[in-house]
């Protein structure tokens, strides 16, 4: 039987030093912790109250599920630990984001409003970022995590002590 970080950590083929998975790391991991500690820091209950204000129900959980998900999540992606598993809480609140909020306001995730001597005046953004954290997420699941991925790390020690993988 497979061990959990085989089955999260288990890249696809010949992409398991593929440099590319970095950069998305990176950003998307950045990106989401970034979102998370905004909501933190502007208290758990400002974020309650607008998901209150979208009807979501039980917006105090759903709150704090939320920003520990964009921290805790964005956190593993960007250290590539368990990609696979953290993607999915991730990937339902990309979801839930776009269909209540991003959604109505169309595709582009910048509109330029106006320009005035105080500065560029911007609308609400569109699904547009959403979609490229999707297929961010899709690509590192599918491609796996790249190089210097903390569970590649994991399974390589695993493997040097003999305890590779049983199936």
């Amino acid at each position: 039987m497979r061990t959990l970080l085989e089955l999260c950590t288990r890249p696809a083929g010949s992409l398991r030093r593929a440099w590319w998975a970095l950069p998305l790391r990176l950003i998307v991991g950045c990106g989401f912790m970034q979102h998370g500690y905004a909501k933190l820091a502007r208290g758990p209950e400002v974020f309650a109250g607008i998901l209150h204000a979208l009807h979501m129900p039980l917006a105090p959980l759903l709150a704090w599920a939320t920003i520990l998900t964009e921290l805790l999540g964005g956190l593993a992606v960007m250290v590539g630990a368990f990609v696979p598993l953290a993607s999915v809480p991730m990937t339902i609140v990309l979801l839930v984001a776009t269909l209540t909020v991003h959604l109505p306001n169309g595709f582009s995730s910048i509109k330029l409003l106006a320009v005035t001597p105080a500065g560029a005046h911007f609308g609400q953004p569109g699904y547009e970022t959403d979609l490229l954290y999707f297929c961010c997420l899709a690509a590192l699941v599918l491609g796996g995590s790249g190089p210097f991925a903390l569970d590649s790390i994991l399974l390589r020690r695993r493997a040097a002590r003999g305890g590779g993988a049983r199936i």
